[in-house]
């Protein structure tokens, strides 16, 4: 009775691990288009659109986005143009190359990166209510 057991914890054990399974699209693929995850994702390829995840999204050093980006993690060693919202932490590597807009909690930059943006640094996670919330304000007169 103690083996059916112990594969029974197996079973369980690698259904769990199956949840923290993270996407790809490899050098040479292009995507245009959303995608929207709750899995960690790497992009090596280029992205055309809005990209989404609740987990950590990295893009190599041949990945480019154009578009916006959500997540709540980011590591970028490649290109990435547009908006950009990072929950937590956006760090970003020596050959690292952002221009747009920047919504980030916590920012690191190594040397070399290049980072041409404007950059909004507090909570990520009111990003967007604060924003709509903004834009039902009328101005001063």
């Amino acid at each position: 009775m103690a083996i059916f057991n112990k594969e029974r914890d197996n079973k369980t054990m690698a259904a769990e691990n199956t949840s923290g399974s993270s996407n790809r699209i490899v050098a040479e693929t292009k995507f245009k288009g959303e995608i929207n995850s709750k899995s960690d994702f790497r992009i090596d390829g280029e992205v055309e659109g809005t990209f989404q995840t609740s987990g950590k999204l990295v893009v190599g050093r041949t990945g480019v986005i154009n578009g916006t980006v959500i997540c709540e993690n980011a590591d970028i060693e490649g290109k990435v143009t547009g908006t950009i919202k990072i929950s937590s932490v956006l760090s970003l590597k020596s050959t690292a190359v952002v221009e747009g807009e920047v919504y980030v909690d916590k920012l690191s930059i190594e040397p070399g990166a290049v980072f041409n943006v404007t950059c909004t640094m507090k909570g990520g996670k009111n990003f967007t209510n604060e924003k709509q919330q903004n834009a039902n304000e009328k101005p001063l007169k």
